[in-house]
């Protein structure tokens, strides 16, 4: 007799600067009451990062699967690189540190995956077949690649080289910010970043998220890609979606 999987699940999403949780209907990808938010613990080491975690999870009477995200790399449970948290994280299994504090059996991927799972399974992307490319425009450049549904993990495009430029460095919204520049000038930056990709890897969607991604009029309509654009639906509860979708479905076969 086959099991029946859980239709909720617990999801983390692991920040730079906060940790915020909850209780996810996996029916609708919609929140089971009110998230909670704790502030990512400075310096953010494996055992802080873990026990604000398990903090964040005892506000919820909740017993089951867990899944987590992180802002780095993770191959098998391992962080292979932290770009914004502290760097003895790396070579650290996240599944070994957090799972005496959190009430279930622990899921573990990276923040952009995440996020790319939620809004193909709830949002943005529902319903699209083939390749679809998620890009988060924010401090960084987050991707994510889902093809029919299947995540291929752990895609760091955007660190692709452009011009001799780590992409990131020249198209990522902190740029925008820092070098005061427009939204036209930024929208060309954009551009090109997003032509590269779809260049290489001719993808059926791409959805674009991140913060700035709350003002799509501003920047959207002056994108040019052969490639249909989206904005992510799911906003700040994406990576919290997502983590525990992958805590129930999983994330890399052995």
């Amino acid at each position: 007799m086959t099991a029946r999987k859980p239709t909720k699940a617990f999801g983390i999403d692991v920040g730079g600067t906060g940790i915020k949780g909850g209780i996810v209907d996996l029916s609708t990808g919609e929140l089971i009451g009110e998230r909670y938010r704790l502030d990512t613990p400075q310096p953010s080491t494996p055992e802080s990062v873990a026990k604000t975690c398990g903090a964040v999870a005892e506000n919820f009477d909740y017993a089951g699967p867990v899944g987590l995200t992180f802002p780095g790399v993770i191959q098998k449970g391992t962080v292979m690189t932290a770009a914004n948290v502290d760097h003895s994280w790396i070579g650290t299994s996240l599944v070994t540190t957090a799972d005496p504090h959190l009430p279930g059996p622990v899921t573990v991927l990276n923040d952009a995956d995440a996020a790319g799972l939620a809004e193909v399974r709830y949002g943005a992307g529902a319903g699209q077949s083939g390749l679809v490319m998620m890009v988060t425009l924010g401090t960084g450049i987050g991707t994510a690649l889902i093809h029919d549904g299947v995540l291929i993990p752990n895609a760091e495009l955007g660190h692709i080289e452009i011009d001799g430029h780590d992409a990131e460095r020249r198209a990522a919204a902190s740029v925008k910010e820092r070098k005061d520049l427009s939204w036209e000038d930024w929208a060309k930056r954009v551009t090109k970043y997003l032509q590269t990709i779809e260049n290489l890897l001719w993808p059926q969607l791409i959805i674009l998220g991140g913060g700035v991604s709350k003002k799509p009029d501003k920047w959207v309509p002056l994108l040019e890609t052969r490639t249909r654009l989206v904005v992510a639906e799911m906003r700040n509860n994406a990576g919290i979606v997502g983590a525990a979708l992958a805590a129930v479905e999983g994330v890399e076969k052995d």
